[in-house]
């Protein structure tokens, strides 16, 4: 049986790899778009105004609510403790647009309004 020489098996192999990652990147490209800076930034910063003009008429956050599912296009506002309780898992608690999809981003923060993560 004749072995096949070094140099083939060597390219072989880097069409094997070069191959897999290309497919790899094809496959997953769009499936975690990143939101830019700017946007991001100003969701959040929308979200805590949000939260503030609710607090101050006295809209109570302990059940970790829905505060808003048109926080801005394609974003909600969550309130969610810290640590995250089950209660904040409870779908009557989310936000319907994110959780049906109308939605692609949300902002959650604890119930004192301090920034937990966004998405």
């Amino acid at each position: 049986m004749k072995l096949m020489p070094k140099r083939i098996v060597f390219i072989l192999a880097l069409i094997v790899i070069l191959l897999t990652a290309y497919l790899t990147l094809v496959f997953n490209i769009g499936s975690s778009e990143v939101v830019p800076k700017r946007e991001l930034d100003t969701a959040i910063n929308q979200a805590k105004y949000f939260y503030n003009q609710k607090k101050m008429r006295g809209e109570d956050f302990s059940n970790g609510p829905c505060l808003s599912n048109a926080l801005m296009p394609g974003w909600v506002v969550d309130i969610v403790h810290r640590p995250r309780k089950a209660i904040d898992d409870l779908l009557e608690n989310q936000c319907s647009a994110y959780v049906e999809g109308s939605a692609k981003h949300f902002v959650e923060l604890d119930i004192d309004g301090n920034f937990v993560r966004a998405k």
